[in-house]
């Protein structure tokens, strides 16, 4: 699947973690990834964060870590082209 061309200006790599449950791993390109921090955080639920480094947010029912280093986590997305599409909602 191709990116949008929101995620082509914000994402430097998308891959899928191993494991019993599927994630998402997004990094954000380094001279981006604050931007996109900032926007992301305007329209999540944070559940909780810790010393502003960790943020563990909800948005429409799914759990998202991001980590201010500019790495996100989806959890237990059915795949890649979904996880994408809530990034691509939550970038615009």
């Amino acid at each position: 699947m191709t990116k949008s061309p929101i995620l082509e200006e914000y994402v430097a790599r998308i891959e899928e973690a191993c494991g019993e449950e599927k994630d998402v791993i997004i990094h954000f390109k380094y001279e981006k990834k604050d931007e996109a921090i900032t926007k992301i955080l305007k329209k999540v639920k944070v559940e909780r964060t810790v010393a502003r480094i960790i943020f563990d947010l909800t948005y429409k029912g799914f759990p998202i870590r991001l980590y201010n280093t500019g790495k996100a986590i989806f959890k237990k997305v059915e795949e890649e082209n979904q996880a994408q599409e809530i990034l691509a909602e939550l970038l615009l």
